[in-house]
């Protein structure tokens, strides 16, 4: 089950108010079932905030894990039902301080969340390199997964199954959004394609920088680095996909625009011959009709 997911856009920006950063799924819409959508908001206004505490602005990465670290200690007084210490949030952890003693939220997932952000932090100020996708799955273990299982925690589903196919579709997201936003994170020295993966192509991260001019053929290579990338991506969100299934009423059917707007900026990708070290593929209004027929037909 996908999540509000902030390092995640694979799909739609949000049509729902108050939310208004570009979003993988249409948070807290209208798909959403109204006794769940103020605890979903809760979810997605903590994950964003946190995200942008770990890579908004010009502060530096000792100041923004400082950040992250009072913001730590700030969820564990909310779990505790503490009242806040730091006046920096006042309408983060309100909302979510009463999801979580309505609906008995899980509290090392959103743990996992901040740990994410603090890696982020880490390897973009070391220059981290992902040695291979096991690695990047690692991550999004952390970064990805656990909103999904907050959101399934939401909707009554907690079977093991469920849980497996949740975690495949988040990491199939997570993954979907490293390979279009190859030019975005390059810029922002955020280094996410795997060495390995890299190295049986024969091309170099360097060929990925905006300013490298890398030879006809060493882009062919390239390319076909990022296509073999996004196969691996569109595998693990068929393997998912079935949950859509699982997941009862509205909830369900978001569920399966996730999974087809996940696919549909693979498609993307595809059109673009892979090349998003170039451009960015994204999904535009128009391809909400081919996303509801798609999510219709589902199998």
């Amino acid at each position: 089950m996908t999540a509000p997911n902030p390092n995640t856009d694979a799909s739609l920006p949000s049509p729902s108010a108050g939310v208004g950063h570009y979003e993988n799924f249409p948070v807290a819409s209208w798909l959403c079932p109204p006794a769940l959508r103020s605890a979903v908001q809760a979810l997605y206004h903590f994950a964003r905030t946190a995200d942008d505490l770990a890579d908004e602005g010009d502060a530096a990465a000792e100041q923004r894990l400082l950040d992250l670290d009072t913001y730590r200690h700030e969820l564990d007084r909310c779990l505790t039902g503490n009242p806040p210490v730091d006046t920096r949030w006042p309408g983060i952890f309100k909302p979510l301080r009463a999801a979580v003693t309505q609906h008995h939220l899980p509290g090392p997932l959103l743990h996992d969340l901040i740990s994410a952000f603090e890696q982020d932090v880490r390897h973009t100020a070391s220059g981290h390199r992902y040695a291979d996708t096991t690695e990047l799955l690692d991550y999004a273990r952390r970064s990805a997964n656990p909103v999904g299982r907050l959101l399934l925690h939401l909707y009554g589903v907690s079977d093991a199954a469920s849980l497996k196919r949740s975690d495949q579709i988040c990491s199939a997201l997570q993954l979907i959004n490293f390979w279009q936003d190859i030019r975005v994170d390059h810029a922002r020295g955020r280094h996410y394609l795997p060495t390995d993966a890299l190295a049986r192509h024969g091309v170099q991260l360097a060929d990925f920088a905006a300013d490298a001019q890398p030879e006809p053929a060493t882009q062919v290579r390239m390319a076909r680095a990022v296509a073999a990338l996004c196969l691996q991506a569109h595998g693990l969100m068929l393997e998912g996909a079935p949950l859509a299934r699982r997941v009862p009423g509205r909830a369900g059917w978001e569920l399966r625009l996730v999974v087809q707007g996940g696919l549909r900026t693979l498609e993307k990708l595809a059109d673009c011959g892979h090349r998003s070290w170039k451009v960015r593929p994204r999904l535009r209004v128009w391809d909400v009709p081919v996303l509801l027929w798609r999510a219709l037909w589902m199998p």
